[in-house]
């Protein structure tokens, strides 16, 4: 579907599986899954991962550079707006003035859910400061819609907590979100195999970002495959609309102006 196109801001795309870079054995399997996943959004923990800070060490981008993708710097392991804001603002410095971020400030570390109050007063500092905002937040419609009206480019909420794998569980709040946004609605944590990620997908989200799912498959190349095609089959099936739910049966093959 080449015309299916994933726009964040100004910004066009082709693929909606969007991934992340922790948790791999080392640098080449991170490549080799990215690639094998289709993405062309990767999205890099600043606090966590070296781009460049440390000369001395390997550099991630060696391995996924922004030639080829478009980096997604992150604020993973901020616990406060402030945190969060100089995150950002180093990642501009790092990647050359670049500024679409992820934000996330987390509120709790046994579960990472969000802490929702610092994570508005972070993006409304971000936007203002010309950041184009990707967000991190939990499933309630009224914060979600608060996030698009701050002027965050995208919206991503969890469908379980980060790294559960549990798959979706809140279907009908993240069905209360699409229907009100008119940013992307991409989810951001819960997704743990291929049909968890084409049930998002037929639920109409946009993208859905993901990390842990691939990276502690027991083959994280071939699940990061399968990752794009749950993503592809969950997407085409929503453009087609699937059929109505029935209580009984109906033959496929009618039998009115049957031959007997």
């Amino acid at each position: 579907m080449q015309n299916d196109i994933l726009k964040v801001g100004e910004r066009s795309f082709h693929s909606r599986l969007l991934v992340g870079t922790g948790k791999y054995r080392d640098l080449d399997e991170t490549g080799a899954a990215i690639r094998a996943s289709g993405a062309e959004i990767v999205t890099v923990a600043i606090r966590r991962t070296n781009i460049g800070q440390d000369p001395k060490q390997p550099n991630l981008l060696d391995v996924i550079p922004p030639s080829e993708f478009t980096i997604l710097p992150n604020t993973a392991g901020c616990y406060t707006a402030e945190d969060a804001v100089r995150t950002c603002r180093l990642a501009r410095e790092l990647l050359d003035n670049h500024t679409l971020v992820k934000l996330e400030v987390l509120g709790d570390q046994q579960t990472l859910y969000p802490d929702i109050t610092q994570t508005l007063t972070a993006a409304e500092t971000l936007v203002k400061e010309g950041f184009e905002v990707m967000v991190y937040t939990s499933d309630d419609p009224i914060i979600a819609k608060r996030l698009e009206e701050i002027g965050c480019v995208a919206v991503m909420p969890l469908a379980a907590p980060i790294g559960s794998g549990l798959g979706v569980q809140n279907k009908y709040n993240l069905l209360t979100i699409i229907e009100n946004a008119k940013v992307p609605i991409i989810v951001d944590a819960g997704v743990g195999t291929a049909s968890d990620a084409t049930i998002v997908m037929e639920l109409g989200c946009d993208g859905v970002l993901m990390n842990t799912a691939i990276a502690e498959a027991k083959n994280p190349v071939l699940m990061a495959s399968a990752m794009q095609k749950g993503i592809i089959a969950g997407r085409e099936a929503f453009l087609a609309g699937r059929m109505p739910r029935k209580r009984y049966a109906s033959a496929s093959s009618p039998i009115d102006g049957a031959f007997f």
